[in-house]
């Protein structure tokens, strides 16, 4: 990868190329085209056998009769021997989890009538089902030994009701009755409004039967489940404090006995504390606890302590990350994952809190945009299984830790190897604001000419506190097979840089202060002679939405702007949104009638007056996130403006507008012709 410091003027690095291919001289070069998403395939949540010799991993595709991204499982062992399909069809199986022996496999499958519990025997391949439910199952877990799962799942609660229906004549047609909500969570985005409901731990024999539900009570009981050493105690994390649905990012370590249900509270202080793991030998818990402070970022720190919940102490206090995912391998090491500078990392602690990275590079399973992603897991003897991608591919098993990092599959190469792809380059440059060091990169267009100048397209993440980094693509790649540099950074407030830089945006998103990140970075990349700086062009979604309205109320360097499931009203959003009881805790300094000016200097609404940009404005019909009406609002203010404006709709779309294949498809084609419409440079029509 290449990697231009502005600072310093030295280009430190090469650059990623695609992989070889041979063209003829008269022969047309293969570029990432939108029927290549629908090919696509990446590995998601790798499972290690416990004697670390082979892997279970969803192997996802996307189905273009069905416009779905449906998930197999196969298997393959660490020497990259014998990669077999597990369960391979039409319906989605997924979360494959080892039994303890490594004898059996649960997982889930979709069933004509609901979800599917099903048991295999590694030996024969027999298959059982040994549930199935309505409900959707989560956080299976078997017991160390092997006669239970335990499971969450949603159990109906008690509507509120106020008046009670009136009785209607014999043969009358009335309406639906109203619904009656005094639950301060009633939706979500994705899911709409919420039936009344919370969640339960159940606990089912691996062998079949009817799954008994263990806690009770109207709270949520989350994942992972985590058992004892003897069978008897499941772990998790709740929040069963009265008042608990205001109390956004607050829970506690519980656990309770399967044969009586005794409920035992094992932590009790102010924070989250979650993801507990109970050690193989049932003597320590390690878990991950969030001070829950009111401010927009904190770190998770890894913990652990014994199992009565005494002698409980930090692990990755001095690690300016925040850390998830812990395991054990053995009872000696605690493995887990952080991010640093835009890689994803799996590191081991001990009890006593020495750490070490294992292997680095966990990414690629978010197809969409480069975001940071990846998970793993851990064998008994360190032998760690992963999802590793980069700017070429998609996710791939891997496995490392024991022996060094190799790659098991090669999940895309049959699509992939027959294109040029652009080539990404990393960046690093001072922001204009203050000298912040600021790190991104930016992709050139497939079969790239020294010389040339091209459009760019400055493409923002989302968050803000998340991060984007050296990974694939699908839609940067579609825009730079259109003929544009695609630039992209973690502007101030991007995680895996340390607290304090994310906290740069505390009380402060969008400002001028992040504004001033993207277009320095634009200025640096103009800077290597490879952009046209008359042909500027902006996009992003939801926080990138936000920072791509508030940008063109700030400049009108900008041809076009495409802004995505936007915030431009804070003080609207805030009370409206899915999100509202943790965003105003942690992102404002109050509430929106106590800090109106605050809500307004920090909504691209308020810079409108300046906003002479013709601009696309994108968004989900459903979005409970940042609702369908925030769009609205800036569109009509625009068209009142009579500034150059087009509103596009995604029906049936939560927030994620490009959740399904064509909708991804739709959002990059929409964007580009858009673009299109205002390119100004003499070359264009080559590029059509």
């Amino acid at each position: 990868m290449r990697k231009t410091n502005i600072a310093l003027a030295l280009i430190l690095a090469t650059a990623v190329t695609a992989t070889s291919t041979t063209f003829g001289a008269d022969e047309a070069i293969k570029t990432f085209q939108a029927a290549d998403v629908f090919e696509l395939e990446y590995a998601n949540d790798p499972r290690i056998s416990p004697n670390g010799e082979s892997v279970v991993y969803e192997r996802r595709s996307n189905d273009i009769m069905t416009d779905r991204t449906r998930s197999n499982l196969w298997t393959i062992d660490v020497d990259g021997e014998r990669h077999r399909p597990l369960v391979s069809g039409t319906k989605s199986a997924s979360s494959p989890r080892w039994s303890p022996g490594g004898d059996r496999l649960v997982y889930l499958q979709e069933t004509t009538n609901g979800t599917g519990i099903f048991v295999r025997w590694m030996d024969n391949g027999q298959t059982a089902l040994v549930a199935n439910l309505q409900e959707a199952p989560s956080d299976l877990s078997w017991s160390p030994n092997g006669q239970w799962l335990a499971m969450a799942m949603s159990v109906p609660g008690t509507p509120a009701t106020l008046a009670k229906p009136r009785d209607k004549p014999e043969g009358a047609d009335w309406s639906e009755p109203v619904t009656v909500i005094d639950a301060a969570q009633y939706k979500w985005d994705g899911e709409g409004f919420l039936e009344v409901a919370y969640t339960h731990i159940f606990v089912l024999p691996a062998e079949g039967g009817t799954p008994r539900q263990l806690t009770a009570g109207d709270f949520n009981h989350t994942g992972p489940l985590s058992w004892s050493a003897d069978s008897r105690r499941i772990v998790f994390a709740a929040n069963r404090n009265a008042g608990w649905e205001m109390q956004s990012g607050e829970s506690d370590i519980f656990s309770i006995d399967v044969v009586d249900g005794t409920l035992a509270q094992l932590t009790d202080r102010a924070g989250g504390e979650s993801s507990p793991v109970v050690s193989p030998n049932g003597t320590m818990i390690a878990y991950v606890f969030d001070s829950n402070e009111k401010i927009a970022y904190r770190n998770r720190v890894l913990h652990v302590m014994d199992i009565d919940g005494g002698n409980d102490r930090p692990l990755t206090a001095d690690l300016d990350s925040s850390v998830s995912n812990p395991q054990w391998s053995g009872d000696r090491y605690i493995y887990y994952q952080y991010d640093a500078r835009a890689v994803r990392k799996v590191a081991r602690a001990t009890p006593t809190g020495a750490s070490a990275d294992v292997v680095s590079g966990l990414g690629s399973t978010s197809l969409g945009r480069p975001y940071l992603s990846g998970s793993f897991t851990v064998a008994r003897d360190g032998l760690v299984a992963f999802t590793q991608g980069d700017a070429l591919r998609p996710a791939d098993v891997a496995i490392g830790g024991r022996r060094g990092e190799s790659r098991l599959t090669a999940l895309n190469d049959d699509l992939l190897g027959n294109r040029v792809l652009g080539e990404v380059t990393e960046i690093v440059y001072s922001s204009s604001f203050d000298g912040t060091e600021i790190h991104g990169w930016y992709m050139t267009p497939p079969g790239y000419q020294e010389g040339r100048q091209y459009p760019l397209i400055l493409e923002i993440h989302g968050g803000p506190h998340l991060a984007y980094g050296a990974y694939f693509s699908a839609e940067m790649q579609l825009m730079a097979s259109a003929g544009y540099v695609v630039f992209y950074d973690n502007h101030r407030g991007s995680t895996s840089y340390g607290k304090d830089f994310a906290m740069l945006l505390h009380y402060k998103y969008s400002s001028p202060e992040d504004f001033a990140d993207h277009m320095s970075g634009i200025d640096a990349v103009i800077e290597t002679g490879i952009v046209d700086p008359e042909n500027l062009f902006i996009t992003g979604g939801s926080a990138g939405g936000i920072a791509s309205a508030y940008a063109i109320g700030l400049t009108d360097r900008f041809n076009a702007a495409a802004v995505a499931k936007p915030v431009v009203n804070w003080i609207s959003k805030t009370l409206t949104a899915d999100s509202y009881i943790g965003q105003i805790s942690h992102q404002f300094p109050g509430m929106p009638w106590e800090e109106f000016e605050h809500y307004w200097q920090r909504s691209p609404l308020s810079l409108v007056a300046n906003m002479t940009t013709p601009t696309m404005l994108i968004s989900g019909e459903d979005d409970q996130r940042t609702p369908f009406s925030e769009t609205e609002q800036l569109y009509q203010a625009l068209k009142l403006k009579g500034v150059d404006s087009v509103m596009v709709r995604v029906p049936g779309s939560p927030h994620g507008i490009a959740g399904r294949p064509s909708r991804l498809v739709s959002k990059v084609d929409n964007i580009l012709e858009w673009f299109e419409r205002y390119r100004t440079d003499a070359e264009r029509n080559d590029d059509e």
